[in-house]
């Protein structure tokens, strides 16, 4: 289960100054720490669950990595494609739609996966709920609001490599 989100981070996690700001410097900040720590530590891991997911790159063909936030269940993860309210999806979600096979790095460990994108209800329910019982259900609201469109939702589910 993910880590319970604190109400004030949660609020400021919901601002338009936050919004700014924290898509140009969380990212970096995550990706650098996560390299020399060599995945065990990921700064946003101290607000939030965390993972450092490796798509292919759609057009590049090469590894793209970007930290994301994320809901374990039934040992996997979720992740929702918010782009932090922007209105377009983020890249990561387009790249996971063109080749669903990825790593995710978390607490320090390589994991493949394949992505799954949820448009059944009943998943996207599940997956909801998750998000409910972690409190950053609105978040998510608040970005969706936002953006003015659906954010994806994916399931990552380990493989044997």
């Amino acid at each position: 289960m993910a880590r319970r989100v604190h109400p004030l981070i949660r609020a400021v996690a919901r601002s338009r100054p936050f919004a700014r700001v924290g898509p140009r410097v969380l990212p970096r900040l995550d990706l650098l720490v996560s390299r020399l720590t060599g995945g065990r530590v990921i700064p946003s891991e101290m607000m939030f669950t965390s993972l450092v997911l490796t798509t292919t790159g759609r057009r590049s063909g090469l590894p793209r990595r970007v930290p994301l936030l994320c809901f374990p269940h039934q040992g996997g993860w979720y992740v929702v494609g918010s782009n932090w309210g922007r209105e377009r999806h983020p890249a990561w979600s387009t790249n996971l739609l063109h080749e669903p096979r990825a790593e995710v790095t978390f607490r320090g460990r390589v994991v493949p996966v394949v992505a799954e994108l949820l448009t059944d209800d009943g998943d996207v329910g599940a997956a909801r709920a998750e998000l409910f019982r972690s409190g950053a259900a609105p978040v998510y609201d608040t970005y969706a609001a936002r953006s003015g469109r659906r954010a994806r939702l994916f399931r990552l589910t380990p493989v044997k490599a």
